[in-house]
């Protein structure tokens, strides 16, 4: 096998998925790095690191860790021995291991966690609950302003006060005619915060504010990307059948059931919403027979029960863990066997039935 630099293979690792796809409060990509050059032989992937997964890490010689949840989430003020999360940094840099995760962003790829968590359910179609936008597109602004006024001294005046409001791009004018009148049409995209600005402005001039039209600018959607997913099956399943199945697909002999309303173990699952891992926030109000993720709430629960929409909870990271070895095999791929991968064998949900 050949090496790979580290930063070839973050490079490689940020094309397998966009880092861009991330949630916007989460802390993705490269989260240690030792000093370069730094060889790659050997890719650990994990769930989580904790320091039992590390000290295998170590023992294994491996040289970077991929690790879903990012183990550096809120800031360090120091890396001292005193908390396990910085003693993970200090031991990492001790033994030239860099840390990476991805977290969301393989939640929203088409290959990624929620798409292995779906084929716990047979055969169905699926789509993203919120799908991504193409992070790159359009490049500046939120809004675009467009409005007609007369050539007056005042439409100079107005374009100085805009030129000055922070936040304003591509501005341009255009010679127009209006109802037979010479006019100029002036367009020009802004952010949330100078739209207020310039709308405040133009509302100064009732004629100005009454030809004014604000579109907004909508990125266009990713297909196939985007968090959770709705699942319709090909056939219904009884509820029974789909515990069942979930139970061998992430291979645990128990989960968690909330009975919908008026809803029992025969009753038939048609449509199923999904999230690995914590999925509260991205599966509400959502219509289906049946909401699918690792924990939620006890409020959420019982707001989900009281529509009629049966839950099926595995534990957190239950929900995640079985994608490693299909992320393993799908980066042997990607990286062109340039390297070793393994998966740990320490990484397991903290949470067992007593």
């Amino acid at each position: 096998r050949s090496l790979m630099n580290l930063r070839e293979l973050v490079s490689a690792l940020n094309d397998f998925a966009s880092l861009s796809l991330a949630e916007s409060w989460d802390n993705v990509g490269l989260l240690v790095e030792p000093s370069p050059p730094h060889t790659v032989n050997t890719l650990f992937l994990t769930n989580d690191l904790t320091e039992e997964v590390m000290e295998e890490a170590v023992q294994k010689a491996v040289d970077l860790i991929l690790s879903y949840h990012p183990p550096i989430f809120t800031p360090l003020k120091r890396v001292t021995w005193k908390t396990w999360k910085e003693r993970l940094v200090v031991r990492a840099l001790e033994h030239r291991i860099g840390i990476y995760s991805p977290h969301t962003a393989y939640d929203a790829i088409p290959h990624g966690v929620n798409n292995w968590l779906a084929k716990g359910l047979g055969a169905c179609t699926s789509v993203p609950l919120h799908p991504s936008t193409a992070p790159s597109y359009p490049a500046e602004g939120t809004h675009r302003v467009e409005f007609c006024a007369d050539n007056t001294e005042h439409l100079d005046t107005v374009l100085s006060k805009i030129k000055d409001i922070q936040g304003i791009s591509c501005l341009t004018t255009l010679p127009a005619r209006v109802e037979g009148e010479e006019q100029t049409r002036v367009s020009l995209n802004c952010s949330q915060k100078a739209l207020l600005e310039v709308v405040a402005l133009l509302s100064q001039n009732s004629r100005l504010y009454h030809k004014t039209e604000i579109l907004l600018l909508q990125k266009p959607l990713l297909p196939h990307t985007g968090m959770g997913r709705l699942c319709t099956l090909s056939e219904p399943v009884s509820l029974s059948d789909i515990i069942e199945r979930i139970k061998s697909h992430l291979k645990l002999p128990h989960i968690r059931l909330a009975m919908g309303m008026g809803k029992t173990l025969e009753s038939p699952v048609k449509k199923a919403a999904l999230c690995a891992g914590s999925g509260s926030s991205v599966l509400k109000g959502m219509e289906a027979d049946l909401y699918l993720t690792g924990e939620m709430s006890h409020h959420d629960v019982l707001d989900a029960v009281a529509n009629g929409i049966s839950v099926i909870l595995c534990e957190h990271s239950n929900t995640e863990r079985g994608f490693l070895t299909e992320l393993c095999d799908m980066l042997a791929i990607h990286l062109q066997n340039k390297i070793n991968i393994i998966v740990s064998e320490k990484d397991r949900d903290p949470l067992q039935v007593a």
